[in-house]
């Protein structure tokens, strides 16, 4: 086989000297020199090289034809599967890919294009219910504002016919028996009866099966029909029609039909309709009820605004106020007044409103000697009307009025927990009496009068129970105190001064006893200073001798944290105030040395406006969390006992700040 190779060239370091005879004579470069080639070698060796290089080509073509069959059956349609999917993003849902694949390839161009069309579909759709939902936006628009029900149904016609592509769209209401009058109609048709026409319910309209059935119905063949409908169906060149009833608050008011010239209306024209029809129907109900709906919701409107102050717990004076305004408002009247029945037989205003300035007399009270609703309600405990002050009439309350001009008064009575409470009333200065229902107008708002004020009395109740809680404590504690200061520290005093005493005999030579007994007595010692620091913690005697500003300076002084203490009080306060203060500085000294981290506490006291403020802060590590027994919610639950607030703020890393204020003065009753 060697000698077949033409040629074979080998390095000068010896690699193929193993594949060539030894006696191969090489030339200065390296390469054997071999003698003449046996006959047709040479032409063996071109026919090997005409095979490799055919070889070659022929690869080279399967790989071209490979590339170009990968090129046109894969990345031609992905490259148009991605042409299309940029034009579908931009908006362009109508284009389509050819398919020419087979297998996923075909798969792959099916799905683009299905879900091009599926696209193309969803947003005809859509575009369809967004006009159909703008044209019911605005017929709702316009019954929401109250338009005339002739403007409305006119309206409604012509948005019904352009929405559905109708060529004829009218309504008509049934009269008595069989009759119907054509109320509204939209498009241009010179056979159709004017609005305002009547014409007897029979034939095989569609209009006629709605008012047999109260169901929405169609007919599809006028060139087919018979009779006067089919002789005016063919004059007016409709074809089919489409009828959808008018409900007014469950009754068969009326119809909306669409005519059409050319082909049957598509199905689902009948739902499409009934949105429109149900808007004509609140709108017609709204136009026979206007006057007794604006007042409803006037009412509604007034008893809402009452009902979520109430919710919101604000103060009863606030509740009186804005009850006695609404009342006013809602009854059309000159004034209207609150009054609080007292235990002595008077009644006490707490409230006034008028609507021009004038004086009412507002935590005045009066006898109720004379005329007046106050009187009338409080002896019949149910309303009471009068239509006239008497000029004979020396009643405290019928003086007033008269000066203010009054003619005529309603109220009605208060009742809180099933006793009566109080009354509310409106006057007015016309000649006219209020209407029959005003009474039932006011009793919704004595209503909630009666919510609040047993709301403000439980709260009340509540805040007095805590504070009773609050006191027996701090009594049981200032009792402790002073029998642990006068029973049981005062004979340990006693018992260390013997001990000392009996050490004092004791013979120099026994000192194993004098030093057993001096150890007796220091601890005695420790024992009562132990008894002291505990008797301070339980009610310190200073706070009952000195007041706040001392206790406060002892507490500095004790605290193991540096504190800033700046106290801004002359006078003694309330002994509840100046305990609950106290506590909240002594526990908050005490949760910042064994949690803050701090290395200095700042503590302010001051008064302001019927207030006393303390402001605590630290510069530890903060966090504290009410919910995990920080102490925060005792002192929060001690605070509110007396009337107080209390809020904290403990971000991690910023240290922990209290502000506290506690009234000094407690509120009166409701």
């Amino acid at each position: 086989m060697k000698i077949e190779v033409d040629r074979i060239a080998c390095r000068g370091d010896g690699l193929c000297a193993g594949l060539l005879p030894e006696a191969v004579t090489l030339d200065d470069w390296g390469f054997p020199i071999v003698g003449p080639l046996p006959p047709g070698s040479e032409k063996a060796a071109r026919r090997a090289v005409a095979a490799a290089v055919g070889g070659l080509a022929v690869s080279l073509l399967l790989v071209l034809l490979f590339t170009g069959y990968l090129t046109r059956a894969i990345v031609g349609p992905v490259r148009r599967a991605a042409q299309m999917a940029v034009q579908l993003a931009g908006g362009n849902l109508s284009t389509r890919m050819p398919a020419t694949g087979v297998a996923e390839i075909g798969q792959l161009e099916s799905a683009f294009n299905d879900m091009a069309g599926s696209l193309e579909r969803n947003r005809d759709d859509l575009a369809a219910l967004a006009t159909e939902q703008a044209a019911l936006r605005r017929v709702a628009t316009l019954v929401a504002r109250g338009v005339s029900p002739d403007a409305l149904l006119a309206h409604v016609a012509e948005e019904v016919r352009a929405l559905l592509g109708a060529d004829i769209t009218t309504m008509v209401r049934f009269g008595p028996g069989s009759r119907a009058v054509l109320v509204a109609a939209a498009g241009e048709s010179t056979d159709l009866p004017a609005v305002g026409s009547t014409w007897d319910l029979t034939g095989l309209w569609a209009v006629t099966q709605v008012w047999q059935t109260g169901r929405s119905a169609r007919f599809d063949g006028y060139e087919q029909t018979s009779g006067p409908s089919g002789d005016l169906a063919r004059r007016a060149g409709v074809r089919s029609s489409v009828a959808s009833p008018i409900v007014v608050e469950g009754r068969r008011w009326g119809a909306m039909v669409v005519l059409s010239r050319t082909e049957p209306l598509p199905p689902g024209t009948e739902g499409r309709m009934a949105d429109f029809t149900d808007l004509v129907a609140v709108a017609i109900a709204n136009a026979e009820a206007r006057a007794e709906l604006r007042r409803f919701a006037e009412e509604q409107s007034a008893l809402r605004r009452v009902a979520t102050l109430v919710a919101q717990a604000g103060a009863p004076s606030l509740v009186f106020e804005a009850v006695t305004r609404e009342v006013g408002l809602l009854c059309d009247a000159d004034l209207a007044r609150m009054e609080r029945y007292e235990p002595d037989g008077t009644v006490t205003g707490v409230a006034a409103w008028s609507r021009v300035p004038v004086e009412l007399a507002v935590g005045t009270r009066f006898t109720l000697d004379g005329t007046s609703i106050a009187r009338g309600v409080k002896q019949t405990g149910g309303p009471v009307r009068v239509d006239s002050f008497g000029a004979d009439d020396a009643g405290a309350i019928a003086q007033e009025a008269r000066a203010l001009g009054i003619r005529a008064s309603v109220g009605c009575p208060i009742l809180v927990g099933g006793r009566l409470w109080g009354v509310i009333a409106a006057s007015t200065k016309r000649e006219e009496s209020f209407p029959p229902d005003t009474e039932a107008q006011i009793a919704a708002f004595t209503e909630l009068v009666a919510t609040a004020v047993e709301n403000a009395e439980s709260r009340a109740e509540l805040a007095a129970s805590r504070a009773r809680v609050v006191a027996a404590a701090d009594e049981t504690r200032r009792r402790l105190e002073r029998d642990l200061h006068d029973g049981a520290q005062q004979r340990l005093v006693s018992l260390a001064l013997r001990l000392r005493a009996a050490a004092a005999t004791v013979p120099p030579d026994l000192g194993e006893v004098h030093r057993e007994l001096a150890g007796v007595g220091d601890e005695l010692d420790e024992l009562l200073g132990d008894l002291r620091e505990l008797s301070r913690g339980i009610h310190p005697a200073i706070l009952s001798e000195g007041g706040l500003g001392p206790a406060l300076r002892t507490l500095a002084r004790r605290s193991s944290v540096p504190v800033q203490l700046q106290v801004g009080l002359e006078e003694r306060l309330p002994e509840r105030v100046e305990v609950t203060a106290y506590y909240v500085v002594s526990e908050a000294l005490t949760n910042t040395a064994k949690h803050a981290n701090a290395s200095a506490v700042q503590v302010d006291v001051d008064r302001d406006d019927g207030l006393v403020r303390l402001a605590i802060r630290d510069d530890g590590v903060g966090g504290a969390d009410p919910g995990r027994g920080s102490g925060l919610i005792g002192l929060k639950d001690r605070v509110e006992s007396t009337g107080g607030t209390l809020r904290g703020e403990s971000h991690p890393g910023e240290g922990t700040s209290l502000l506290v204020e506690l009234p000094i003065y407690t509120s009166a009753s409701p």
